[in-house]
């Protein structure tokens, strides 16, 4: 990071790290807090400015085998207990707090599709119930915060939220362009409507409502706030949190009522893609750097221009993939950063930008095969030994004239970045072979053992 030049850099403190079951009044594990205040510590020694996500997913196990996890209502006060314990211990060093990272996708792929955990298929329900209970929490900490700790920490309490871009397919037809906007309405709007305006999206509301009339059911699947609610969760934003990797062409879709009624098809809208766009490594992400901007414009028109810090944006590469030269993430970071800058100019209060990420990591459902990292990281090598993509050099150039110098000066990092890169693969290479000699000696080592 310090070589980079970071001048922030953005982790999660895990919950279950620091109150093994959840609960402040049962346990608190100082070996934990320990870990985080050194790493806290030597982030500012660097002169790098810590900014913590409270929630990056991992739930502590008693409280979903307890209580059903985001289901229950409880963990809101939970929550707000290992966010206080958070500020009481860590405050007087850290001044940027993310609440949540993605609630769309803790609800959505936690309690509706079940893709990532807790596992649960609650289809029509899940999602909203999780998402009700999350953002009532997120106003919770920000309250608690606000009456505990600002006067004397002088911290900023936001959320991160992922939002792709939703383009009308059609942008004469009007039932595209409102299709669009209900694409974004569901995925964006779900969580910072009520954050910024007090409550869900109507759009939310009105096909959430009419679909769980055409079922039977006496009330809407989606939740409602109560009036002193809504004021208390309006305005519990001090920044927005933005994570953006994609876009997607939007267009109307009936889904009938009763066929499979979700979160999914509560939308009616069809999602659909440009076989032109570049598609590198994930099969979700494409490269469109464009719709960056617009959704960011959204945001501006939307919620009051809100200071907008960019928590989350980068490219993976394919599977197989240990070419440390990673053009296609160079122009990526290029083609967005530049879109980032052009909504600068729009108005758009844009403080920070955070690539994602500094290491391969865990992607979750998709485990260690897909790759996100400016640095790539050795998971086959106990000591897990890290080695420069291209686009290390290349994002350190971006950091160190914060902008882009003209093109001529471009391409030059372009030529650096490769050659380092290019030592880097050979690096790797020499370590691949060492590490295959080895496992060949174990192996002959084994037969000769069966022989005998």
């Amino acid at each position: 990071m310090k070589d980079m030049k970071l001048n922030h850099y953005r982790f999660s403190i895990s919950w279950p790290r620091i109150l093994p079951t959840g609960l402040k009044s049962e346990k608190i594990n100082e070996k934990g807090i320990k870990y985080y205040s050194d790493l806290i510590n030597m982030l500012l020694d660097n002169k790098i400015t810590p900014i913590v996500t409270l929630y990056h997913w991992d739930l502590p196990q008693v409280l979903h085998e307890k209580y059903g996890g985001w289901h229950n209502i409880s963990m809101v006060n939970y929550f707000n207990d290992f966010a206080n314990l958070c500020f009481e211990r860590f405050g007087n060093r850290v001044k940027y707090w993310i609440t949540f990272n993605n609630p769309w996708s803790i609800a959505v792929e936690g309690y509706e599709t079940g893709e990532h955990a807790p596992g649960l298929k609650l289809k029509g329900t899940g999602a909203y119930k999780a998402a009700h209970h999350i953002i009532k929490a997120h106003a919770n900490v920000w309250h608690t915060y606000d009456m505990q700790w600002r006067s004397k920490q002088k911290g900023l309490v936001g959320i991160s939220l992922t939002a792709d871009w939703g383009e009308p397919v059609d942008i004469s037809n009007q039932r595209d362009i409102e299709a669009a906007e209900r694409y974004i309405q569901f995925y964006l709007g779900w969580f910072a409507t009520p954050l910024f305006h007090g409550d869900y999206p109507q759009v939310m509301k009105d096909y959430i409502g009419r679909k769980s009339g055409q079922q039977g059911l006496g009330a809407s699947r989606l939740p409602v706030f109560s009036p002193q609610e809504k004021s208390y969760i309006k305005g519990t934003c001090d920044f927005l949190g933005l994570g953006h990797f994609t876009t997607r062409y939007v267009t109307l879709k009936n889904y009938p009522s009763g066929a499979g009624d979700n979160y999914f098809s509560d939308r009616d809208l069809a999602e659909l893609v440009d076989p032109q766009w570049p598609d590198p490594g994930s099969e979700w992400l494409y490269s469109v750097p464009w719709g960056f901007r617009r959704l960011l414009n959204f945001v501006k028109t939307q919620y009051g221009n809100p200071m907008i810090y960019v928590t989350e944006n980068g490219v993976s590469e394919k599977m197989l993939c240990t070419d440390l030269c990673d053009d296609w993430r160079m122009k990526y970071f290029k083609d967005y950063i530049n879109e980032m800058l052009k909504a600068i100019k729009d108005g758009v209060n844009v403080k920070g930008y955070t690539a994602w990420s500094l290491l391969d990591s865990f992607e979750w459902d998709e485990g260690f095969s897909e790759r996100f990292g400016l640095y790539y990281v050795d998971f086959r090598n106990k000591n897990k030994p890290r080695y420069p993509k291209a686009s290390v050099h290349y994002y350190k150039r971006i950091i160190s004239s914060n902008g882009f110098p003209n093109q001529r000066e471009v391409e030059s990092w372009k030529r650096k970045a490769v050659e380092t890169c290019s030592s880097s693969n050979q690096l790797l290479a020499a370590a691949r072979r060492k590490e295959n000699q080895e496992l060949a000696g174990m192996e002959q080592a084994w037969s000769i053992h069966d022989e005998v």
